[in-house]
């Protein structure tokens, strides 16, 4: 099985400065959980009850899931709603959906269903304020969905106003430039899955070989990468913490897992802080 490749699980902790963030929210601990892809492969239950505990030990303000919960058909979703209902956080569970999770035409349906019987509330181009009407929690339909178009929601958000981001596809964070996204929650990636120390994920690299070996090689690399550039363009993304332009945006490289397994890329549950910055 899939899931027998994932490795350890990781729990990644983060502060993140947010400008104008109100005092009373200073220290307002979030968790992301990403790609669960839950079919009996890519996650086995036992790495998905750690990434609960894991969840829960963090005492979470709020937890948010930013997509792939599923790989194909919806059908698995009752029974890993039935799992994330064991999440506890103060102020709730949001989630958005990935491209997984659109497969099919009653995938959307589907899910959301799931979710929302499961105490989950499912962002779809909406706008919440689970933490107060001085931080909104903006989700997005997926950036491979059709009319993927955040300004209606952006747009209409007062510019002073702090904001967190869901968008499962890192690559929109190219178009959600145009506004202030003080954090951007993404996945999607799966970080790479396999990752050289000091180097990066390995499609990386054969990106940069493509550029430099003669056009004749280029047919034998993308048969080593497969689909991956068609996974994401902007590779350098894959996991973490990154500037673009103005905004922040973080990766999370998710729980499940396709072949060739995970390489120095474990499975991640994210613990963000949230603290004040001041306006210079």
């Amino acid at each position: 099985m899939y899931s027998l490749l994932a490795g350890s699980l990781s729990v990644e902790r983060l502060e993140i400065p947010i400008r104008g963030l109100p005092l009373s929210l200073d220290g307002m601990r979030i968790v992301q959980l990403s790609d669960l892809h839950w079919d009996g492969l890519r996650l086995s239950q036992g790495l998905l009850q750690q990434a609960i505990a894991a969840t829960n030990a963090a005492k979470p303000d709020l937890i948010v899931l930013t997509g792939d919960y599923v790989t194909e058909e919806p059908e698995p979703i009752d029974q890993l709603a039935e799992h994330l209902s064991h999440l506890h956080s103060r102020s709730g569970i949001y989630a958005i959906l990935g491209n997984h999770d659109l497969r099919y035409p009653h995938s959307q349906t589907k899910i959301t269903t799931a979710f929302t019987q499961a105490g989950i509330h499912v962002l779809w181009d909406q706008v919440a304020y689970p933490l107060g009407d001085r931080l909104a929690l903006v989700g997005l339909r997926d950036y491979w969905s059709c009319r993927f178009n955040p300004t209606p929601v952006m747009a209409g958000l007062d510019p002073d106003l702090p904001r967190i981001v869901l968008s499962h596809n890192p690559d929109s964070a190219k178009t959600l430039q145009r506004w202030r996204v003080d954090l951007q929650l993404s996945g999607h990636t799966h970080g790479g899955q396999v990752v050289l120390p000091g180097f990066g994920p390995v499609v990386t690299g054969l990106k940069q070989l493509r550029r430099t070996l003669p056009k004749s090689w280029h047919r034998w690399l993308r048969l080593i990468s497969g689909s991956c550039d068609k996974t994401v363009q902007h590779w350098k993304w894959a996991q973490g913490l990154h500037s673009v332009g103005e905004n922040l945006l973080y990766v999370n490289r998710g729980l499940g897992t396709y072949l060739p397994g995970r390489l120095f890329c474990p499975p991640e549950v994210t613990v963000l802080t949230l603290v004040s910055k001041s306006v210079v």
